[in-house]
């Protein structure tokens, strides 16, 4: 039977960061299912860095159909989760079904992915425990969110502690997949 990965995300997710991992696990032969907080076409967003700016630039990506809601996953039918970055992030932790999603992957030591923004989902969780004592990574601006959680935040741009892969950004991607896929081999 093969593996089933489960994308979380929503509109405004950074382009990259979700088509990367989803034609890598096809790549692989498994099967990708990507989640948002309703089906529907969802709008990708895509970030640049630009010498002399402080942040990244934003334009629209490409449209991404996603092929369940929120409220429809059962978790326990997935053997991973990915959670692109970009703005999704930001909102797509507020819906009530997050929490249940993200604490299954968790608690059964499942493959976690976390790239760039991803982490500010994980605050939807009321339990920092998943994150005291553990080290992660992600984009420079969510050194905080990190920290909040109760993990130190690590200035690489890809670390994995235990089950959970974590990187800055969509230069990253190869490396974050690897790491990823070699873990859900195991």
């Amino acid at each position: 039977m093969s593996k089933r990965i489960l994308i979380l995300t929503g509109d405004a997710a950074e382009v990259l960061e979700v088509y990367y991992p989803y034609f890598r696990v096809l790549e692989e032969g498994y099967e990708a299912v990507i989640a948002s907080p309703t089906k529907k076409v969802l709008h990708t967003v895509v970030h640049d860095f630009i010498e002399g700016w402080e942040t990244y630039t934003e334009k629209p990506g490409h449209l991404l159909p996603s092929d369940i809601a929120f409220a429809d996953v059962d978790p326990s039918q997935f053997d991973g989760l990915i959670i692109p970055g970009g703005r999704a992030p930001e909102y797509i932790r507020s819906n009530e079904h997050v929490p249940r999603i993200i604490r299954h992957f968790l608690e059964a030591e499942k493959p976690v992915g976390a790239i760039c923004h991803a982490a500010q989902v994980f605050s939807a969780l009321k339990d920092n425990r998943y994150f005291e004592g553990r080290t992660m990574t992600a984009y420079t601006a969510c050194r905080l969110d990190i920290e909040q959680l109760g993990a130190k935040y690590a200035a690489d741009t890809l670390h994995v502690d235990g089950n959970l892969v974590s990187g800055h950004a969509w230069p990253d991607l190869p490396g974050f997949m690897r790491e990823f896929l070699i873990l859900l081999s195991n």
